[in-house]
This record gives structure tokens, C-alpha cells and sequence, in this order.
């Protein structure tokens, strides 16, 4: 049940600039509400507008006057994107233009749609659930083909069904222990209690799996994080400055130049990697280089992917940092002033720009299991997976309570927590604060 009742309630008629800033092609408004037709039509040069056909006229301000020509559609209610009357007018793109319209449409009685109040009507209106209402600001950001496929299985594929599955078993269970609590005087019991806890231990295996997918969710969704490191003038800033092809990182023979931490996105073949060019690793350095080598440790333990740079005019020193469930590649840089050759390394020369396509290529195919993974039901969103937790130590809770034979009244409120926490993902249960900061990421006119 939706808690938003201030919003719920609200009947206004919305309307806002659906398309980017600026001067285009075109630009879209869109109004929506219980006198979005009214509205419209009140500045067109046509009487009627038929649904789901895009209709040619004149487009008039307040005092009726001659603004544009464009195309208008009408959607009705039971077929439009928020479940309430729906009208698209598509304008030349002056910015002028734009904002007549707007101001015309604002004076005969519509008001400013605030961030993401289209989507948002759409989910109180039930077209969608939220977690398919934050696929869609998922599907508005993304800027790789990857972060597009995981969006759209989010939005459209089996994520949604998987909780609705999961909300309904766990309604199941509750069930069966509310029910004995109505017969309470007659000692009554509707299941056994090796075969709730049974049930309890299918639910919470298929959280964990969910769970478990987050890293790769996650990952997808925001890039891949991946952490340059190795000790001091190894040549990790070239490197990064190599792989962006743009002098990011400040580069100098002195030792301990890079004190923090320097994270850019790079995309390849589609794929987006969070690159961390991290402090180099050392002992006895002053106290701020030593916080630089802290940062470092933590980057890698974030990490998915681990570059490990190697000045090869060197002798190769085995890394002090623990990189055991890491994916790893061996990076010989300065190629170009040592023959040494290591099998299984990727030599490179970060100076001459040598052997990067190479490592852009073992990057690639490094992370590939993690982009044939079953997007339909991956957990990618930090809201989610918090609520997962806690259902997770609700259902820990519960079946804790059948094992030391708690009363079935205690342990029926274990079981409505974890519904309770499964229901602030779907949208089931929520608050003006959640769903506050949810559609608050969403553009104007989404």
C-alpha cells in the first residue's frame, strides 16, 4: 500500500519541456492529467484530437495568437505512459517556441511538473512497480550498450517477476502463521513447523542468489571498478593517461607523486570501467603518502579487476597485497627499455603508448563471464540490495524463533518485517521521504 497519500491525492494537471535544453530539431511537451485534453485543445486550431494519432494544426497562445505548427497526439487514460489523460506536442525547437507554449498551457491551468512526477503518477497510477520505475531513470542515464540491456531486462524482463514471486511466497508463509493466531484458543496449527522453516530456507536461498548477483549488477550499472596498482614510478599514471589517451595523471620521475586516489570512466567495446590509479605501494613513507597507500588497499579490495603494474627494467618483486579473489592482470611496463619477457604478462611501453590496444583487449575479455550474466534477474541497485539484507535477517530472525519453538505470534512479526522490507523495493510499502529521493534523480518531463 502506497503511504504517498499527499501526492496520491493530488489531481492537478502537469505539464513540462519533455525534451533536452536547448534549440533542436524539435522539442516535446507533455501534459498530463484529468484536463490535459481541455487544456490542450484550448490552444489548437482543432476541435478534437483522435486518440493515438498524430494530428497537424496550429499551436496559439493565451490571447489566440498564431505561435507554431506542429503534431499533436492524445493519449487516453487506460493507454497512456502515467494512467491519466496524456497529450504530446511536438514544436519546432526555438527556445522561444518552447517556452510560449509552456507559459500558454501554465495560464490555462496546468502547473510545472516537478522531477520524475510523470513516472512517479505512472507507478501510484499502477502502470508500473518501483523498482520498473527506477529501471527507467536507469534507462534514461545509461551511455553503453551494456548499462542499456541491463535497464531494459530491469525494466521489462524477469527482475519485477522475481520479487512479485518472492513477495508472494513470503506472503504464503505469513499467512499460514496469522491464521493459526485467529484460532489461537483452539491450539491449532496449519503447518508444520519443519515444513515453514523448510519454506523459510527456499526463500532465503534465492535472496542470497540475488544478493550474490549485486556485484555484478552494480558493477554494470555504475562501470567496472578497476585499480592500477604497483610500487612507486612502476608507471602507473602513464598508464592511466595511456588508456584515456588525455594526460590526466601528473607524471615525474619523484617517487610518490600520486598521494590519493584519481578515478575517470573508459569505455570499451561498450563496456564502462571505473579506472583507479592508486597511490604507490610502499613502506616508510611520510604520513600522507602513507594514507595515499591506505586508499590504494581499499581501492583493490573494491575492485573487480586489478591491473598490477611492473616496471620490467626492474626485478619483479611478488605484490604485499593480498589480490586472492581478484581477477588480475600482470602489466611489464616500460617494454621499450628491457626485453625481459613474462609469460602471461602484457608488455607495454605507457610512454610510447605501446601494447595498450593489448590490454584494452584483456580487459575486455577479463570481465566477459560478467556480461553474460542473467541480467533479467540482477540486483543492481544499493536501495534493493539494503532491503535484501534486511529481509534476509528477518527471515534469520524467524526461523531463529521455530527452532527454540518461539510463539507463533513472535515469530509471524519476524515475517512481516521481511515482507515489510521485501515491499520497499516493489513499491508495495513505501513513504514521501523514499519515493522523495527515488524520483528526485529523474529529469524534468520524466
Amino acid at each position: 500500500m502506497v503511504t504517498n497519500t499527499s501526492v496520491a491525492m493530488n489531481n492537478d494537471t502537469i505539464v513540462a519541456i519533455a525534451t533536452p535544453h536547448g534549440v533542436g530539431g524539435i522539442a516535446v511537451l507533455r501534459i498530463s492529467g484529468p484536463r490535459a485534453l481541455e487544456i490542450c485543445l484550448s490552444h489548437l486550431s482543432v476541435e478534437s484530437l483522435a486518440p493515438h494519432r498524430a494530428t497537424y494544426c496550429h499551436f496559439l497562445d493565451a490571447e489566440g495568437q498564431f505561435v507554431d505548427d506542429g503534431i499533436a497526439i492524445f493519449y487516453p487514460s487506460r493507454h497512456s505512459y502515467t494512467g491519466e489523460e496524456t497529450v504530446e506536442l511536438s514544436c519546432h525547437g526555438s527556445r522561444y517556441t518552447q517556452q510560449a507554449l509552456l507559459e500558454s498551457l501554465l495560464q490555462s491551468g496546468a502547473r510545472m511538473a516537478e522531477a520524475g512526477e510523470f513516472t512517479l503518477r505512472a507507478f501510484l497510477g499502477g502502470r508500473m512497480n518501483l523498482s520498473q520505475a527506477e529501471a527507467v531513470a536507469d534507462l534514461i542515464d545509461a551511455v553503453t550498450p551494456a548499462q542499456h540491456r541491463l535497464a531494459v531486462s530491469q525494466l521489462r524482463g524477469g527482475y519485477a517477476e522475481r520479487l512479485k514471486e518472492l513477495r508472494q511466497q513470503l506472503l504464503d508463509i505469513t499467512s499460514l502463521l496469522e491464521l493459526e493466531l485467529d484460532f489461537s484458543q483452539e491450539d491449532v496449527e496449519f503447518a508444520e513447523r519443519h515444513e515453514i522453516r523448510r519454506l523459510i530456507a527456499t526463500l532465503d536461498s534465492q535472496i542470497t542468489s540475488l544478493l550474490d548477483s549485486f556485484a555484478a549488477g552494480n558493477a554494470l550499472k555504475n562501470g567496472i571498478p578497476v585499480a592500477i596498482v604497483g610500487l612507486p614510478n612502476a608507471g602507473k599514471s602513464s598508464l592511466l593517461n595511456a588508456l584515456l589517451s588525455d594526460d590526466r595523471a601528473i607524471v615525474s620521475p619523484q617517487a610518490g607523486t600520486t598521494r590519493d586516489t584519481i578515478e575517470e570512466l573508459l569505455t570499451i567495446d561498450g563496456i564502462t570501467f571505473r579506472i583507479i590509479d592508486t597511490a604507490g605501494l610502499r613502506e616508510g613513507a611520510d604520513s600522507v603518502e602513507a594514507e595515499g597507500v591506505a586508499r590504494s588497499l581499499r581501492a583493490v579490495q573494491q575492485a573487480q579487476l586489478v591491473l598490477y603494474v611492473h616496471d620490467n627494467t626492474q626485478p619483479f618483486v611478488k605484490p604485499a597485497i593480498p589480490l586472492d579473489n581478484k581477477t588480475v592482470l600482470f602489466v611489464g611496463n616500460k617494454a621499450d627499455l628491457s626485453a625481459v619477457a613474462r609469460d602471461g604478462w602484457i608488455m607495454i611501453s605507457a610512454r610510447q603508448r605501446s601494447g595498450i590496444e593489448a590490454l584494452r583487449r584483456a580487459m575486455v575479455a577479463a570481465v566477459e563471464p560478467l556480461m553474460k550474466a542473467d541480467n533479467d534477474v540482477m540486483l543492481c541497485n544499493v536501495r534493493h540490495r539494503d532491503a535484501m539484507l534486511r529481509v534476509k535477517q528477518a527471515l534469520k530472525a524467524a526461523d531463529e524463533g521455530i527452532a527454540t519453538l518461539m510463539p507463533s505470534d513472535l515469530v509471524a512479526v519476524d515475517l512481516r518485517d521481511a515482507l515489510y522490507h521485501l515491499g520497499t523495493i516493489t513499491g508495495d510499502v513505501t513513504s514521501d521521504d523514499v519515493l522523495g529521493n527515488i524520483f528526485s534523480r529523474f529529469c524534468i518531463g520524466k
